[in-house]
């Protein structure tokens, strides 16, 4: 690329030189007659032909090879780092494919564990439901046990409150005024003795 640029001025200095050159030839050309149909002026043109395109040939020889091995280089290098590119673009594409591949597999094996995941906290909540309910009807078996004990206690304190009215009405009924004084008397009695 550089010695294109290096040659560039060269070329322009080369195309200002024949154009000057060449000037005089046209000016002239337009006084007389036509001296391009004569010999000479086929002559001329064929040298003109050969400078211009010689030097356009030299130029090109000297400073084209140049240019067009560094410009092959850099089409050489880019093609070498299009095909690095290209191969690195080629394996991520592989690993995509690849990614993608597995993709269903791996969703297939999400929903199996989600599957077994749901299907153990099913189980796990059947389980601890049961020993729920197991622990909930112990303790209602014991409340129903203690509520059965207060219930046989209470109705023996009104069994026996029963029996004593009734005991105290057929007590009553029986007792008389002589019967009351003999029983008061026995008890005196007693409680004479005892203080001796």
């Amino acid at each position: 690329m550089k010695s294109w640029r290096r040659a560039l001025p060269l070329l322009a200095s080369w195309l200002m030189i024949f154009f000057f050159a060449a000037l005089p030839a046209l000016a002239a050309e337009a006084a007389e007659e036509d001296p391009a149909a004569s010999t000479a002026g086929l002559i001329f043109r064929w040298l003109n032909f050969l400078l211009v395109f010689g030097g356009i040939g030299y130029l090109i020889a000297k400073h084209g090879g140049a240019f067009f091995r560094a410009n092959a280089k850099a089409i050489a290098a880019s093609i070498t780092e299009a095909a690095a590119a290209k191969a690195e673009a080629d394996r991520e594409l592989h690993e995509v494919e690849t990614k993608i591949a597995r993709l269903d597999q791996e969703v297939a094996d999400l929903r199996d564990a989600a599957r077994r995941d749901s299907a153990a906290e099913a189980e796990r909540l059947r389980v601890s439901g049961r020993a729920e309910i197991e622990k909930i009807s112990q303790a209602a078996r014991g409340e129903l046990a203690a509520a059965e004990r207060a219930a046989q206690h209470e109705l023996r304190a009104i069994a026996a409150s029963m029996a004593v009215e009734r005991a105290g009405e057929l007590v009553s009924s029986r007792m008389n005024r002589e019967i009351r004084a003999r029983i008061f008397r026995a008890f005196l009695g007693e409680l004479g003795r005892s203080a001796n």
